[in-house]
């Protein structure tokens, strides 16, 4: 089972439960994910979703390697995500990442798609795509909406990573506690949105959603057809084998 789902009082818990692999996004992972969101958005008594990863990590990112001799493939994958992440924005609940440990380009990019993200200082967070050759296409219109267009021009081009608690400062994150807090944390939150009327909530939702353009299935599209353009490219090919090569 790659991802795990349960719900109580409203909220449900998706959780990607691929740990030996950090939850690195496989297609299969992101095909399961897609799955437990549309059933969630299928449950009318639905009121909160917390987003989480079983083990170390949140999610490690993608898992290129496993497709690396198939650029389509890859292609397949980024466009795979770009669906689960608006399905994720789309949802007429409020939505939590609860994120330890590792939350690295798309897994970085699930982080910043929800409405509140609790994470804690030694995370390590972040959009290192430029560095191995990747555009960072896909994640970007998430970005620029969570922490504006600047803030996030200026993290994407500089590629690399950074703490949890550098994250929390520059808008990542919504909420910054301790490691072993994470969980009760989240769940406090959720019980808390749970209380907020369902139909303002939705309502709402779906104002903010077409005031910062998370409606517009053309520029997700394009960014997925951008980003797999350039990662089926010699660069990108070049760098990520010499990164698979250290690992």
């Amino acid at each position: 089972m790659l991802v795990k789902h349960r719900v109580e009082h409203g909220v449900h818990t998706v959780e990607l439960a691929r740990p030996e692999a950090r939850n690195a996004l496989s297609r299969e992972l992101i095909a399961a994910l897609g799955q437990a969101i549309d059933a969630v958005a299928r449950d009318s008594a639905a009121r909160v979703l917390i987003l989480g990863g079983e083990g170390r990590s949140f999610c490690a990112g993608m898992d290129l390697k496993a497709v690396a001799d198939d650029p389509i493939a890859m292609g397949e994958m980024l466009r795979a995500l770009s669906r689960a992440s608006r399905a994720i924005r789309r949802l007429p609940i409020p939505t939590i990442a609860r994120v330890q440990g590792a939350a690295i380009g798309g897994g970085c990019g699930l982080m910043v798609v929800c409405d509140f993200a609790v994470t804690h200082a030694e995370a390590k967070l972040g959009y290192p795509e430029v560095d191995l050759g990747i555009c960072p296409a896909v994640v970007a219109p998430w970005l620029m909406k969570k922490i504006g267009a600047g803030a996030a021009r200026a993290m994407l081009l500089a590629g690399g990573t950074m703490s949890g608690e550098e994250g929390f400062r520059r808008g990542l994150a919504t909420h910054l506690v301790a490691e072993g807090e994470l969980a009760a944390t989240a769940q406090a939150l959720a019980e808390r949105l749970a209380k907020g009327g369902p139909k303002a909530l939705a309502a709402t939702k779906q104002w903010l959603n077409e005031l910062d353009g998370s409606m517009d299935d053309a520029i997700a599209e394009e960014a997925a057809e951008i980003s797999a353009r350039i990662i089926a490219g010699d660069e990108a090919q070049s760098r990520l084998r010499a990164a698979w090569a250290k690992a």
